[in-house]
């Protein structure tokens, strides 16, 4: 695609090694990538398992390798074989930052533990991002997102809604883990420009997944000994749900005092404003059951289309109810510029969401889609210093691999 006319990213000159794969690790570096690092994917020969995860036009670029994997480069390095930690060692001397997700003693054996690579490279942030903490009787243990949504509470909230645990149909716990990842990066290199210094950081799903769901579930058990039940009250109660209107369903929050007495004059009820249930937040929160069902008893009197108006006008938070497909034509995303169309050198045509924030001075954004396996490799060694005739070397021993 063509590079967008101006792009400056807070991370511009940050080089990073990517060691993950799948969706988590992936999705960190890509947020530093958006945000104008140089994110250098290295991979094994048969290449990152999400390349044949989705629908593809292509062997090895799945949706969901596209995904979360945007402004990086791709080098094939075999870390199977001695000769590759030599390749590995000169790429971490020259690098600021290095992400993967081998667990920790297959990262020991293979030379990638954070003690090792601090001493290569004193600047480096060593970031790992792992199922658990090393700390406990999980250390070691694999894990994906659903043994995660499993084992912090997140699948057993959702029986309370169907009866038996769900899984979330999200890739939740990846997903949030990968935010926290970027965040504990972003904040190790802060640390570096002001000391100097490099660091380890450690990201567990299970731990980052926990404090996650705990913000508002804790609930009785922020105080000890415990003053109530936790899990957060209405969702407890099974009745916090979007509401059936006459033709879909709405999702309807008046929350503030004044939007409560609002409510009532727009659903038709306004003896209800004198109630003393329905006075303060706090007296809502102790008769949720009640609130939720005043809510249900009000909407199904007329179309979602009619209810999301009254609403609005009553600056009522409010909301239709809507499908996945029906998002890339939404209009408020459609004028913020959140979707993307961008040529992919084979892949044809793509549709994504961009970077869903912005910054006035550095907006990063997207100047290349994701890459093919091994389509950098002779492209990145050669900035590392090595010559055409040692990397064809490296080809023929099976050390690194070019895109076939």
């Amino acid at each position: 695609m063509t590079p967008p006319p101006l792009f400056r990213g807070a991370l511009e000159g940050v080089k990073v090694l990517d060691l993950s794969s799948v969706v988590l690790g992936p999705l960190a570096s890509q947020m530093l990538a958006d945000m104008g690092a140089d994110v250098i994917k290295v991979e094994a020969p048969q290449g990152d398992l999400a390349r044949s995860v989705g629908p593809a036009r292509h062997k090895g670029m799945s949706s969901l390798y596209l995904s979360c994997n945007r402004n990086k480069r791709s080098l094939v390095l075999d870390l199977k074989q001695p000769a590759a930690r030599e390749v590995l060692d000169t790429l971490v001397r020259g690098s600021d930052v290095l992400v993967h997700s081998v667990r920790t003693d297959a990262a020991a054996r293979i030379g990638i533990d954070a003690a090792r690579l601090l001493e290569l490279n004193p600047r480096l942030v060593s970031a790992h991002v792992k199922g658990f903490s090393d700390e406990g009787p999980y250390a070691g243990l694999p894990a994906f997102d659903d043994i995660i949504q499993a084992a912090s509470g997140l699948a057993q909230l959702q029986s309370i809604y169907t009866g038996e645990p769900r899984y979330m149909p999200a890739l939740v716990a990846d997903k949030t883990t990968a935010l926290y990842a970027a965040y504990a990066i972003v904040t190790a290199l802060f640390h570096r420009e002001r000391s100097g210094q490099g660091q380890a950081v450690d990201v567990p799903m299970f731990e980052t997944m926990t404090a996650f769901n705990m913000v508002e579930h804790l609930w009785g058990h922020t105080f000890q000994p415990p003053i109530d039940d936790m899990v957060y009250g209405s969702i407890r109660s099974g009745v916090r749900k979007p509401f059936r209107t006459a033709d879909g369903y709405i999702a309807l929050v008046p929350y503030t005092d004044a939007q409560w007495l609002r409510f009532f004059e727009v659903v038709g009820r306004p003896e209800l404003r004198e109630d003393e249930r329905f006075a303060t937040l706090a007296a809502r929160v102790r008769n949720h059951t009640v609130v939720f069902g005043e809510l249900e008893r009000a909407t199904g009197a007329r179309t979602t289309a009619e209810w999301v108006s009254a609403f609005r006008q009553a600056d009522i938070p409010a909301m239709p109810i809507q499908t996945l497909q029906q998002l890339p034509d939404d209009p408020q995303l459609k004028a913020s510029g959140l979707w993307h169309d961008a040529e992919h050198p084979t892949e044809g045509t793509l549709r994504f969401p961009g970077v869903p924030f912005t910054l006035s001075a550095t907006p990063g954004g997207v100047q290349r889609l994701a890459p093919s396996l091994g389509e950098h490799t002779d492209e990145v060694l050669g900035e590392f210093g090595f010559e055409r005739a040692a990397v064809d070397a490296l080809v023929s021993a099976g050390v690194v691999a070019r895109a076939e």
